[in-house]
This record gives C-alpha cells, sequence and structure tokens, in this order.
C-alpha cells in the first residue's frame, strides 16, 4: 500500500496544484499500460500519454460516489482505446467490420500464455457480449472490483455482478479445459 495521500486527495489537490497529478501517473500508470498493451500493444505508449493528458484534463469532472479514481482512470482508458480502435477502423477501410465491431479482438490471442488453448479461449471470449468481455477482463485483467468495472463500462454494480457471473458461467460451460483459477 502507498503511503502519503490517497488518490481522491491527490486529485482534489490538482486544482491549486498541478503538480499533485505526478503521482497519480507513477501509481497507476504500470496498470494502465498493461491495459492497453493487451488490447492495443502496438500503440500503448502514445495510448497511455493520451489517457494521461485526458485524465489531467477532465480531473475535475471526477465524482468519488461513481467509484475510486483507479476506476475513473480505467474508463478514461476505455474511452481513450475506443477512440484508437474507430481511428484505425476508419484509417483501413478496405478491412471489413461487422457495425459497432471496433475492437480488433484476434489480435488477443497472439499474446495468450498457454497457446494449446488459445483458440477455443478466443472464440468462447469473442462469443460473450462486449459488456460482459470488458467486465471478465477488467476484472481478471485489470484486478478492478465488480463495482470498479462497473463504473467503467457505465452500469450498475448489481447489473455488472450478474454479467459477470452469466460471461465467466458460460466461458466455464463452453471450456474443455479448467478455467476456474483465471476468472476471479
Amino acid at each position: 500500500m502507498t503511503s502519503g495521500p490517497d488518490d481522491e486527495e491527490l486529485l482534489g489537490r490538482t486544482a491549486r496544484d498541478p503538480a499533485a497529478f505526478t503521482p497519480l501517473v507513477e501509481r497507476h500508470s504500470a496498470a494502465l499500460h498493461g491495459y492497453f498493451t493487451r488490447r492495443a500493444p502496438g500503440a500503448a505508449d502514445d495510448l497511455l500519454a493520451e489517457l494521461w493528458l485526458q485524465a489531467f484534463a477532465a480531473r475535475r469532472g471526477f465524482d468519488a460516489a461513481r467509484g475510486s479514481v483507479r476506476a475513473w482512470l480505467f474508463g478514461v482508458a476505455r474511452n481513450v482505446l475506443s477512440a484508437h480502435w474507430r481511428r484505425d477502423a476508419a484509417a483501413r477501410p478496405d478491412i471489413p467490420r461487422a457495425a459497432g465491431d471496433d475492437d480488433p479482438w484476434e489480435a488477443v490471442d497472439d499474446r495468450l500464455v498457454a497457446a494449446a488453448v488459445a483458440p477455443r479461449l478466443r472464440e468462447l471470449l469473442a462469443g460473450l457480449p462486449d459488456v460482459e468481455r470488458e467486465l471478465l477482463l477488467l476484472v481478471a485483467w485489470e484486478q478492478l472490483t465488480p463495482s470498479e468495472a462497473a463504473g467503467v463500462v457505465g452500469i450498475p454494480a448489481a447489473t455488472a455482478r450478474t454479467r459477470l457471473h452469466r460471461a465467466r458461467s458460460r466461458l466455464r460451460s463452453g471450456a474443455p479445459f479448467d478455467l476456474s483459477g483465471d476468472l476471479t
């Protein structure tokens, strides 16, 4: 656990002391960079820089009643990533995409450690509704709580818990291998 001011206090201080934002960058960059690396490895550094620019610009709009600073930052990250994917799709019109398909999910299985199960896991994850998949990944990869993940995707915490349970059940029922340890 970090010593000194908590995230919310630091974010509040930035109104009068912009340098108070620096510890937030130091505390959360590694996790947020991991979020981008797993989803858009070639652009992770640029996306992280964009995230910090947007988060700093939007810092006064943070609402502690909606969740932690960490969850808010992942929400900003998700918006930055979505904008990146939309720009990528617009720049590459030759690649056919379904309506609303701005998530280049195919790249994820290239980075899975268990190469033997990657095709089936990819199929199962791709078969999940977008929100369920994002909730599952935010909890499993980014170590957010279900309530924090709910704030990131903009749904009530109870709804997120239900959808997360449904996503885990779908993966477990369709997997010919044990996923129980990886779906915390």
